[in-house]
């Protein structure tokens, strides 16, 4: 109790030393000198009355955590705790035994161990569920909780006892931690005689070099006349290494991004400073709506020179800029410091998080403040909402019954009983699930005892519902329970109806077992609509090249304008 008092007593008079600070600076500042002082004498009659004792770092977090969330999702607090979580953000590494891991039921169960990671050459599997970490009973801890204790220093020891189907007892492992790196290019190759694919899932250290390897890698065993580029379900990362990735495809000089803020040593332009190494190969650029940050810098700057076709769907709208600043005992604070700006002067930020509506929540920029800019050849841009594609294509829409095998793990319990009855399997682009083994599939589900709710049958209850409450259920009983059977017999055919959508599902879920990250995604490609649009428009020069001089863009707004 004596340390708790002495700890709250130099809190306090570090947030008065810091206000006294503040006013001897600058009297316009007195507000926040005067709230300071406020909140610290808050704190110190709370610490005194309270009924209950205070868990101070707690209590002071929430505080934190409260302030920061006032103001928008990407300035936040990094405890020492956290520091690793957030150096993994940035570099793709940190010390653990390389593994992901999820939430099913009562445990924790490994959902895939990277290639390679100490976890897979200890022998993890996918689908071992975690019964004790350091003899201590996972049971009731949270995916955060046993993360935190799988990571820690490289060489470092770590136990673990699992629980595998089909194994009578538990198995025991101790597995050495070391550096894992996640890559940021877990796949490239080519999707088609001339075309090369390139997938990127993060902006860390040294992506740009990572693709750039795999660009020549490309060039120099094939006849590359097109490439794909995707950036889908990227969330974004170090600003730099957008720049350097769009300096691959634009020449020297040209400027990608540029920060303003309200420091003056935040307003920075960004330029290419070295040659391309391929500045005219027909180029695609793949997104969709988690496509953010670092990703919409890289398709915005290459859509506003001109220098490729966005084909997708709208990214994130993400134009924040933050930096990182130390505080005292090894914590951090990144802040939003600036906006950014692609080369056609517009800002893609979707969020106003300066403003904020009565109850309180930011909302999307509207559209009659969204204004209109032109790329390099005079094609139209807009800002405000994101990164728009010059090709739109679908969202991919999963059925009610395969969201539902997803979310529920039948399809990720399938594929561990199969990987564990079948040694090898087909290489990844061509391994496929037999009708035979899809059978077994359906039985695999009753087995399980597999029931789920479709959206219609929801609705359905909410019409009962309203039926009982107006007095008039028995009139409408009847039909209602005609409906629900007619509705009900649609759902046993189900997992025919959606057999091929199920059967992909489950063939991607399969071969990661074998395979991991790079075969789930070499197995996607052939089934993947926006690859298959890209390569029909990278051989049709015409249009690829009418995109990107706007004459087709031209010619929709002209038949646009005829039908009025």
């Amino acid at each position: 109790m004596i340390l708790h008092k002495h700890m709250i007593r130099l809190f306090i008079a570090g947030l008065l030393f810091l206000s006294i600070s503040v006013n001897a600076q600058n009297s316009a500042n007195f507000e926040i000198s005067k709230n300071l002082d406020i909140f610290a004498t808050l704190y110190k009659e709370l610490n005194s009355n309270y009924v209950d004792e205070l868990n101070s770092a707690q209590l002071i977090r929430t505080g934190i955590d409260a302030m920061l969330e006032s103001l928008d999702p990407y300035t936040n607090y990094i405890p020492e705790a956290e520091i690793e979580d957030y150096r993994f953000m940035t570099t793709g590494e940190y010390g653990g035994i390389g593994s992901l891991i999820h939430k099913q039921g009562d445990y924790i169960v490994i959902s895939e161990p990277y290639e390679n990671s100490p976890a897979q050459k200890a022998g993890l599997k996918a689908g071992d569920k975690i019964i004790k970490v350091n003899d201590k009973i996972t049971t009731g801890k949270s995916v955060d909780d046993i993360s935190a204790i799988l990571k820690g220093q490289p060489g470092s020891t770590v136990k673990l006892q699992i629980e595998r189907e089909g194994e009578s007892k538990p198995i025991n492992f101790e597995i050495n931690r070391d550096k894992i790196t996640v890559e940021s290019v877990p796949y490239y190759g080519m999707i088609s005689e001339n075309t090369g694919y390139i997938k990127l899932t993060s902006f860390t250290q040294n992506c740009s070099g990572d693709v750039k390897k795999a660009l020549n890698d490309l060039k120099e065993h094939n006849n590359l006349k097109g490439l794909v580029l995707d950036l889908r379900d990227n969330g974004g990362g170090l600003l730099n290494e957008a720049v350097n990735l769009v300096n691959l495809f634009v020449k020297k000089g040209e400027t990608v991004v540029s920060t303003k803020g309200k420091q003056q040593d935040k307003n920075k332009t960004y330029k290419t400073t070295m040659d391309p190494i391929e500045e005219t190969l027909p180029l695609i650029v793949l997104v969709n709506g988690s496509s953010a940050s670092a990703s919409e810098i890289v398709a915005g700057a290459l859509q506003d020179l001109d220098r490729a076709v966005i084909l997708g769907r709208r990214t994130f709208g993400k134009g924040l800029v933050q930096n990182v600043y130390p505080l005292t005992y090894n914590t951090q604070v990144k802040v939003t410091v600036a906006k950014y700006y692609i080369p056609s002067g517009r800002c893609i930020q979707a969020i106003d998080y300066s403003h904020h509506n009565a109850n309180g929540k930011a909302e999307h920029i509207a559209d009659s403040l969204i204004s209109a800019f032109k790329t390099q050849k005079g094609r139209v841009v807009y800002d405000g909402k994101g990164i728009s594609p010059d090709v739109d294509t679908d969202s991919l829409k999963f059925s009610s019954i395969a969201y539902n095998l997803v979310s529920k793990y039948l399809i990720f319990d399938y594929a561990t009983q199969y990987s564990r009855e079948h040694p090898t399997v087909a290489p990844a682009n061509s391994f496929k699930l037999s009708d035979e083994e899809y059978d077994q599939f359906i039985s695999f589900t009753q087995s399980k005892k597999f029931e789920f709710t479709t959206p219609l049958e929801n609705e359905l209850n909410k019409i009962k519902k309203a039926a009982e409450l107006e007095g008039c259920w028995e009139d409408v009983k009847t039909n209602y329970e005609s409906l629900l059977a007619a509705v009900k017999e649609h759902k046993n055919k189900d997992l025919i109806t959606n057999k091929e959508e199920i059967r992909e599902l489950l063939e991607l879920e399969i071969v990661s077992r074998y395979y991991y990250q790079k075969g789930r995604i070499e197995a996607s490609l052939s089934k993947d609509p926006d690859l298959g649009k890209s390569i029909q428009l990278l051989n049709d020069s015409q249009t690829y090249t009418g995109i990107l001089d706007g004459s087709i863009q031209k010619a929709e707004k002209s038949r646009k304008g005829n039908k009025s």
